[in-house]
């Protein structure tokens, strides 16, 4: 299981956003992913900032809204 793959649910650690969960969407390059959440903005993210957890999403969408709300939907 890799733990940094596009739908993996993880918990930022650093930054005004430390401590809520996000969704990987996009991996941009071996130390950068795009990630969004419900009270995190679509942004580019450090992965040493993250903490995967066991969690995953089947994305439906490209839409970070849509994205977000499927997150609250499963927590």
């Amino acid at each position: 299981m890799p733990a940094i793959e596009v739908g993996r649910v993880c918990i930022k650690t650093a930054g005004r956003e430390a401590g809520q969960k996000c969704v990987i969407v996009e991996i941009i390059d071996e130390k950068f992913v795009e990630v969004v959440g419900g009270s995190i903005k679509n942004r580019r993210c450090n992965i040493k900032h993250l903490e995967p957890t066991t969690q995953s999403l089947e994305l439906k969408s490209d839409d970070a809204e849509e994205i977000a709300k499927q997150l609250e939907a499963e927590a």
